[in-house]
């Protein structure tokens, strides 16, 4: 087994400074803030300072116009408008239905747009920070383990993933999810050091809020904050599995308190759980967003999945598809080949060997995440695949440091060609994926060019440097090495900061496959189209005007027609029931115009709501167009069961619903018994009513809205 010597010991040549005089002044340690600890080579700190402006330039690039999801936008709308919708996580200021997540990124959101006001950038501006902070963060836990170059090259490859520039700059929980996930690592290492409780606690209070950020995704990476603690910690084992426990208990509390406060409260005074199959957070959490996302319609536990994949088919190759590839998968071969040979390298090591117990960590955060998307079979989107870059960008830092050194020093053989082959098969697997993207623009011939240049320079630099013995021409192809393998994620990076998203599935680069989902900049051909003139489903309407009363400038959508309101009913990329689930509950292909909205308004009449539609997407778009809350009585998909005859009689009876839109062929079920008795004992609204009959959205003389008043009860 090779053992590797210790870093050399500091000297002024080798580019650390001298220990600065112990004043504690404010001056020096305002000076340090920039510069850095004396121990650190000059470079270390204004290297980090330039990775988290570039990311911050990256995530925040015309901040301004970014779009985000309608779909959270709406909610984190609500919440500013009503305590009680933004406790519950609410569609709808009413609180008639919540999201189909928990509320904790809608509370950070929230809280932004009630300091800065409503718009497009207060809501985005939490998710800009978060995904700065989480390079930072990477950046300090890696150098604390394998030195600063390893940090560097780690807080980089993040901060140029994809995926990630794509999701920082939308309003998807999942930025928040990634930062509280990476806090929970910082203090999981932390107590695996010291072997202190506290920070264990802390560790197990941080995933607790990322569950009740986006559920059972955040317990991936639990299998192996467990198996770090009980192998690596200080301490005798008792000591470990006792602390385990209690860190246990921690856990339970800080992921269930909201979950279990919810289900007490009786379901009459409160939103119905949007997602579920019961009106209970319990079933959202084991179903819609549990077992029904790993095992889609075949789920028998809860709410199933509905199978609608916008990353392509479930299997081990997934991550490398055509739709996914450019998104994740450029640094996966090295980060595997790194892992695999870190762990080789400190096999000897004590057991509470840092170095191994943090590889070992971000081993089972990068297997972990891959196994879970790679084999999901239920509703999986691209973007979910930012969970698993800081696991990608930790080996590649740590691990391609620990390479460098084993090629530099290791005596056998091995070791002199682990690291070119790494360097090799990821610059090889690079310019696939740039293949992929040929046609799409000169950036990504440039890149593929550069990572084409750049990487053979690496590979033929490292075996002729270490063959020569030329310690300088290895650090040089080391740096080519760098630039070959980043040239590729930079370009899509680059292209996902510069162009329109699409807010319900953002992707990064060119689009490269025909699966389900993308958009602008998207990976698939296939957007959502809106049932009200064609815009992309999740892009907030284009507004005219001030805001709703009581907030800040309103989202415009980029390229759209102000008389375009609503989502789509029908997606082109979902099957199943998310397909027909306008339909089923009222409303699909009914198009809600700008127009209407207005004569809405102006009939409400005192009613809390101005308007009941089918599904999530079209109440969403109403509600940010018209500052009016707005009933979505099938939830996502319009399966929900959140209406109910009875349900609709009374909101009717005491006056807080007049308008109510059906579909013209009723659906199914109890949502057909909506349909029916609407039609018979509603006034139907001509078109006519508010419409010049100039707009391509009242082609028809029936528009499918209703208006319903306590005499019509009977």
């Amino acid at each position: 087994m090779t053992t590797l010597a210790p870093p050399p010991t500091s000297s002024p040549s080798s580019g650390h400074r001298a220990a600065p005089p112990a004043d504690g002044g404010f001056v020096a340690r305002g000076r340090r803030l920039f510069t850095g600890p004396a121990e650190d080579p000059r470079w270390t700190r204004p290297a980090l300072w330039a990775i988290l402006l570039a990311a911050t330039a990256l995530y925040a690039w015309n901040i301004t116009s970014l779009s985000g999801n309608s779909f959270y936008n709406a909610a984190v709308y609500s919440g500013t408008r009503s305590w009680k919708a933004f406790f519950f996580g609410a569609l709808d200021s009413g609180s008639f239905i919540t999201v189909d997540k928990p509320p904790f990124a809608l509370w950070v959101m929230g809280l932004s747009a009630r300091a800065f006001g409503f718009g497009t950038w207060q809501p985005a501006l939490p998710m800009v920070a978060v995904g700065t902070g989480s390079v930072a963060l990477l950046h300090r836990m890696v150098k604390r383990d394998f030195g600063p170059v390893a940090a560097t090259v780690a807080a980089l490859v993040l901060a140029l993933t994809p995926i990630t520039v794509a999701i920082n700059r939308d309003t998807n929980p999942d930025p928040i999810l990634v930062f509280l996930m990476l806090l929970g690592a910082a203090a999981l290492m932390k107590a695996v050091r010291t072997g202190r409780l506290t920070p264990l606690v802390w560790s197990a209070v941080a995933i607790g809020l990322a569950f009740n950020t986006k559920m059972m995704q955040a317990y991936v990476v639990l299998p192996a904050f467990f198996l770090v603690h009980l192998w690596a910690a200080q301490g005798s084992l008792g000591r470990r599995i006792r602390h385990l426990a209690v860190a246990t208990v921690a856990l339970v509390v800080s992921s269930a308190w909201w979950m279990v406060v919810v289900d007490l409260i009786p379901a009459s005074s409160r939103p119905y759980i949007g997602g579920s199959t019961d009106n209970t957070v319990w079933d959202l959490v084991i179903g819609y967003n549990g077992f029904g996302r790993i095992f889609g319609a075949g789920s028998s536990v809860g709410s199933a999945g509905n199978g609608a994949s916008f990353g392509g088919s479930a299997g081990v190759y997934r991550l490398f598809n055509e739709i996914m590839g450019g998104q994740i998968s450029w640094l996966i071969p090295f980060a595997a080949i790194a892992l695999i040979a870190g762990l080789i390298l400190r096999g000897r090591a004590p057991r509470t060997d840092a170095k191994r117990a943090a590889l070992m960590l971000w081993g089972g955060w990068f297997v972990l995440h891959y196994l879970t998307f790679a084999l999901a079979e239920g509703t999986f989107h691209p973007y979910y695949v930012t969970a698993m870059a800081p696991g990608i960008a930790a080996l590649a830092g740590a691990g391609g440091v620990t390479l460098y050194r084993a090629f530099r020093e290791g005596s056998a053989v091995m070791w002199g060609w682990v690291l070119p082959t790494a360097v090799a098969v990821s610059a090889a697997w690079a310019v696939v994926l740039l293949q992929r993207a040929s046609g799409s623009g000169t950036l990504y011939t440039v890149a593929e060019i550069v990572v084409g240049v750049a990487g053979t320079v690496a590979v033929l630099g490292l075996l002729a440097g270490r063959f020569m013995r030329r310690g300088r021409l290895i650090g040089f192809a080391a740096l080519a090495a760098v630039v070959a393998l980043l040239a590729g994620p930079a370009a899509y990076s680059v292209s996902a900061a510069t162009s329109a998203t699409n807010g319900t599935n953002p992707t990064a680069g060119p689009s490269t496959g025909g699966g389900m989902g993308g958009g602008p900049g998207g990976a698939s051909g296939s957007s959502r189209t809106s049932g009200t003139g064609g815009r992309s489903m999740g892009e907030p309407p284009s507004v005219g005007g001030s805001a709703p009363s009581g907030s800040g400038t309103r989202p415009s959508g980029s390229g759209t027609d102000s008389s375009e309101t609503g989502s789509s009913e029908t997606d082109g990329g979902q099957t199943g029931s998310e397909q027909t689930g306008g339909g089923r509950m009222g409303g699909g292909g009914t198009q809600v115009s700008s127009e209407m909205i207005t004569y809405l308004k102006k009939h409400q009449d005192g009613a809390t709501w101005l308007l009941a539609v089918a599904t999530d997407q079209t109440a969403s778009s109403v509600i940010l167009e018209s500052g009016q809350p707005v009933i979505s009585m099938g939830g996502w998909s319009g399966s929900d069961n959140a209406m109910t005859l009875a349900k609709l009689k009374s909101l009717v009876k005491s006056g807080k619903l007049h308008y109510i839109i059906v579909s013209s062929d009723g659906g199914q079920g109890t949502n057909s018994e909506i349909a029916t008795w609407v039609k018979a004992h509603g006034t139907a609204v001509k078109s006519s009513a508010y419409s010049s009959g100039s707009s391509s959205a009242t082609s028809t003389s029936t528009s499918g809205l209703y208006r319903l008043d306590a005499s019509d009860l009977g």
